[in-house]
């Protein structure tokens, strides 16, 4: 395998490149600006803008990767809404010149997407289930879908998630695991919703079953997650536990206390029967990653 890997910068970028590491897969690290991963080597990165169609064909004509697993977006979803030209752009219209250049290579192209392409009601997705978006991040999520599900090269796959946490080299965001647990430390005061039920997904677990998915040659959609949904005040609660940290200062609220530009969906959550069955997917609990991040 040859995978050329956008926004290695990013959390599971940087999980991609370090199973690749591990594994002597062949790799190319692609992010927007300068490496910011001191274990990714220089040889093996190349800065690339995802939104120019002129250095995304120059990048694979160089590279010709057997495999793409696209990672990179703009994920905050109230910046999305505030900013949907952008979002578009970089979520959507990206995917197409990406998609394009690896079809006239006849690789495989993997798409990372998300839970928020539900609107939250059912929980417990499976990879039939209909989409639905309530965001304009969820709209541009669902359109770059489209734009593999509708053509007829079919040498791909999409990678839905939810909530990926763990720790990186220089990363531009953190993640809710990691804010609770530093934030529970310091005996802060917290106020945390409990009406938004999410499966956090370790970082490490989706890293290895997308290069999974890759090895095994699989197309078509998969849902991987972690094993436990839960509301976000539990996912905290769980953090408080298991470090014995005090929980006194840690109160519920719920969504509308927010005031949030975008709509999030209520209950995600995936069912994810088809990834244990063909990858052999065993994603981690919770408590089996804390001590690691």
């Amino acid at each position: 395998m040859r995978i050329l890997i956008t926004g290695s910068n990013g959390l599971l970028g940087q999980k991609i490149v370090a199973r690749c590491l591990a594994n002597e897969v062949e790799f190319l690290a692609t992010s927007l600006g300068e490496n910011r991963n001191q274990d990714c080597p220089s040889t093996n990165y190349h800065q690339l803008d995802i939104t120019n169609e002129t250095e995304v064909n120059h990048i694979f004509n160089s590279f010709n990767p057997s495999h793409v697993i696209h990672t990179a977006a703009i994920t905050n979803v109230d910046y999305c809404e505030l900013n949907q030209q952008e979002c578009h752009l970089v979520n959507t219209k990206a995917v197409e010149f990406l998609f394009n250049a690896t079809k006239s290579i006849k690789a495989h192209f993997q798409l990372l997407s998300t839970d928020f392409v539900f609107d939250g009601e059912k929980g417990n997705y499976n990879e039939e289930d209909e989409v639905n978006p309530l965001s304009i991040y969820a709209v541009s999520k669902v359109n770059a879908e489209n734009i593999l599900l509708h053509d007829d090269y079919k040498d791909w796959s999409i990678v839905r998630t939810i909530i990926v946490y763990g720790t990186g080299n220089n990363l531009s965001r953190s993640n809710i695991i990691c804010w609770a647990k530093e934030a529970l430390k310091k005996g802060d005061n917290l106020s945390i919703i409990d009406d938004q039920f999410r499966a956090p997904t370790w970082a490490d677990d989706l890293a290895w079953a997308c290069i999974e998915i890759c090895k095994l040659s699989k197309n078509g959609i998969f849902h991987i997650s972690g094993p436990e949904t839960m509301s976000i005040y539990e996912i905290v609660n769980r953090i408080a536990n298991h470090f014995s940290y005090s929980t006194e200062k840690l109160n519920r609220s719920n969504s509308k206390d927010l005031n949030q530009p975008a709509k999030r969906p209520p209950k995600t959550g995936f069912d994810l029967s088809k990834a244990r069955k063909e990858l052999n997917y065993n994603p981690k609990k919770i408590e089996e990653t804390l001590d690691l991040i």
